[in-house]
């Protein structure tokens, strides 16, 4: 039971930190500061702690619910939603973010094709955030603990 505890702790904070990063200080820090490109920096450096926070959760969320599955682990949901969670994690830190860094130091000038294209890859980053928030938000709701080896007196 202790560690279904701090499995909930762990996904409340990774989930909680979504949330509130994507949906309150970002947005927040567009309105507050002059500087779009400053507040772009400040909500891209934290949102790229706020992936290392979910790969390092999602592997330990992984790990325990790889451990106590009584069925096969591709047949239980919680481990396909949290599989999920972290492939889009790394497509988002490890191709789109590395992409979009790129594109900025060419320097974006408005309507120019590279501009465009970072539009696009900040749409497709921004979709992506958008799943794993629901995705976190419907681990929080039906949890984690659900199924557990027989016999393990839980």
């Amino acid at each position: 039971m202790k560690l279904f505890i701090g499995e909930r702790i762990l996904l409340t904070l990774w989930v909680g930190g979504m949330w509130t990063v994507g949906y309150i200080v970002t947005p927040t820090l567009f309105n507050m500061l002059e500087s779009r490109m400053l507040a772009g920096d400040v909500a891209g450096r934290l949102f790229t702690l706020l992936s290392y926070l979910g790969l390092i959760s999602g592997a330990v969320l992984l790990t325990g619910q790889l451990y106590r599955s009584t069925v096969d682990w591709q047949r239980n949901w919680r481990v396909g939603v949290l599989l999920l969670m972290v492939l889009v994690i790394v497509i988002g830190e490890f191709v789109l973010q590395p992409m979009m860094a790129q594109l900025k130091e060419t320097g974006l000038i408005k309507g120019s094709d590279a501009a465009s294209q970072f539009g696009r890859l900040h749409g497709v980053a921004s979709l992506l955030f958008l799943l794993n928030s629901l995705l976190g938000l419907a681990l929080v709701v039906f949890g984690l603990e659900k199924q557990t080896k027989q016999g393990d007196g839980s």
